[in-house]
């Protein structure tokens, strides 16, 4: 009888395990692990997501900010670890490796690496791509809704016109919106010189009767409601404002536009790096990265996947603003504690 008993429980003890396992193993986290990934808004689709996940049988999760100072914030106040995989501007990736905040990556598990272009290799602010693989970038153009706007506008300086009073929608982005300011004078996005700076104070100021909205998460909306008739906004943003609204035009600034390229990077404390590379890898195949142009089309490093999407993409200058433009431009740069420090209380001056 008590062995009996004591097959029983086992059967019943073994019936728990399996069920268990059931519930809380391929159901949370996938049969393969999981992954947490840190985006820009509105910059991975959900769809080339599901495709991951389906293939892989990794599950994601991701979240989303909206400016290289909220992500750093944030991944510095989460427990290590708890985001795999970052998506860095150029400047950022810098900050991040002097910081020891990153990860080198293992090339020989990213065949696809080969599809990106030569130009976007071995940038300056990661020489040799050590912990970076280029994503998709683009610039901080004008956009104007020509029906609305009587003025010509053809560079950064137009827009602190009195005339564009509570019509602009700008970048919640201080590097840039700061920079654009720097440059309409003749300066540097990247200005250091406190005396300078000062000038560039003095007229930031002037931007802020004209500015309604600052948006980095989705400008584009403000232009196709018509709630904004101008602004300054990520190029990418432009194209499918216009797609929306045939009125409104693409102008890159006569002084040279604001660039960005954003990057993967998988930070220090990452606990899955081998899903990690996998994810980046996957992200690199032509088809996978034309499915992300579909939906946000911005400046892309996947030279495979720009043939895929044809003229319509390659044509268009807010999709893939032209080499002149991209030429003339100017990135910014990781700049000391203390000139940031004269930023940020330019730029919380501006929003009072």
């Amino acid at each position: 009888m008590k062995k009996k008993v004591l097959c029983l429980l086992m059967i019943v003890c073994m019936v728990a395990m399996l069920l268990t396992g059931c519930g809380s193993g391929s159901d949370k986290a996938g049969s393969n692990g999981e992954l947490n990934i840190f985006v820009w808004t509105e910059y991975v689709p959900e769809s080339v997501i599901d495709k991951f996940e389906k293939e892989t049988g990794i599950k994601v999760n991701m979240s989303t900010y909206s400016s290289n100072e909220d992500m750093l914030s944030k991944v510095k106040s989460e427990a290590p670890g708890a985001y795999d995989i970052v998506q860095p501007s150029d400047y950022m990736v810098a900050q991040m490796i002097s910081q020891d905040m990153l990860k080198e990556l293992d090339f020989e598990k990213l065949p696809n690496f080969e599809n990106i272009g030569e130009s976007y290799k071995n940038p300056s602010y990661d020489p040799g791509n050590v912990y970076s693989v280029p994503y998709m970038g683009g610039a901080g153009a004008i956009v104007v809704n020509t029906k609305k706007i009587d003025m010509e506008i053809d560079s950064y300086d137009d827009l602190f016109d009195p005339s564009l009073k509570g019509q602009l929608v700008v970048l919640d982005d201080f590097r840039a919106i700061i920079g654009m300011t720097s440059k309409s004078m003749g300066y540097s996005f990247n200005e250091t010189d406190e005396a300078v700076l000062e000038e560039v104070s003095k007229k930031l100021m002037k931007l802020k009767d004209n500015v309604v909205l600052y948006d980095s998460d989705s400008p584009k909306s403000a232009l196709i409601s018509g709630d904004c008739n101008a602004g300054m906004i990520w190029s990418a943003e432009v194209a499918m404002a216009m797609e929306e609204n045939p009125d409104l035009e693409v102008i890159y600034p006569s002084e040279g536009p604001y660039l960005f390229f954003d990057n993967w990077c998988v930070t220090k404390e990452s606990k899955n790096y081998e899903n990690a590379m996998k994810f980046i890898n996957f992200m690199m195949d032509p088809e996978n990265m034309a499915m992300v142009l579909e939906e946000f089309p911005y400046l892309c490093a996947n030279e495979k996947a720009i043939e895929m999407m044809g003229d319509e993409y390659s044509s268009n200058p807010a999709k893939n603003p032209p080499a002149e433009v991209i030429a003339k431009g100017e990135y910014v740069q990781n700049l000391d504690s203390d000139v940031l420090d004269i930023y940020s209380h330019m730029w919380t001056k501006l929003k009072e």
